[in-house]
């Protein structure tokens, strides 16, 4: 494997770091305790496509920016809605207390031994302070794509990183779950790192990633 020349990494935290379908699930079943598995899944879908196809349409400047925070809202209602529920009561606030994945705090900590640790979400910056207090998160910089009015995989989030980092993009190493974030951020110049987990969007056989790794001990690992 060729040696990485990295100066910071940058890390994607809603299924990255955090378990957000289970979160989401959690939050569904406090709103409806009675529905079995099929039925909560089937509203966590719904959940996940309105959130995915807002952020698509703002990137696409089909309609004005709005915050993580009420998109949140938005989807929440959409699951009230369909679900027969007047009040979506608490699960608007769901994206703020995500579980973390099991190696994530120990991984984060044993990377910032050596590293400067940058997060670089689609999250807001309010939901990302609730949230890294809530999974016990713990940053050098925290940075939000409310920053840029946008959401990944707008090339403005990733220049942000760039930007802030005050160094060249490839000496950035970003960490993420979702391939997709991962071709965004190699096409704004930085390196690369693919961690498996069970909600992620794998590498395609056409994608080169500049590192694979099973999870955070693994990446750790991986840079020595």
């Amino acid at each position: 494997m060729p040696t990485l020349e990295i100066d910071a990494l940058v890390f994607d935290v809603l299924g990255t770091l955090v378990d957000e379908p289970a979160g989401v699930r959690a939050g569904i079943r406090d709103l409806v305790p009675s529905l079995d598995d099929d039925a909560v899944d089937e509203l966590l879908r719904l959940w996940q496509r309105h959130i995915g196809n807002e952020q698509q349409r703002i990137v696409d400047g089909a309609r004005p920016y709005l915050d993580s925070d009420g998109l949140d809202r938005e989807a929440a209602r959409v699951v009230a809605d369909t679900a027969g529920v007047g009040d979506p009561g608490a699960l608007a606030g769901v994206g703020r207390r995500l579980p973390p994945w099991p190696d994530t705090v120990s991984g984060l900590a044993r990377l910032a031994e050596h590293f400067p640790l940058m997060s670089l979400s689609n999250a807001s910056r309010a939901a990302l302070l609730r949230l890294d207090a809530h999974a016990g998160l713990r940053w050098h910089q925290v940075l939000s794509a409310q920053d840029v009015r946008t959401y990944k995989p707008d090339p403005s989030v990733y220049e942000l990183a760039v930007e802030v980092s005050g160094t060249r993009p490839d000496r950035l190493l970003m960490v993420a779950t979702h391939a997709w974030d991962l071709r965004a951020a190699q096409q704004a110049g930085l390196r690369t790192a693919y961690v498996a987990r069970p909600v992620g969007d794998p590498p395609t056989s056409s994608d080169q990633f500049d590192l694979h790794a099973d999870g955070l001990a693994d990446l750790a690992d991986q840079l020595g």
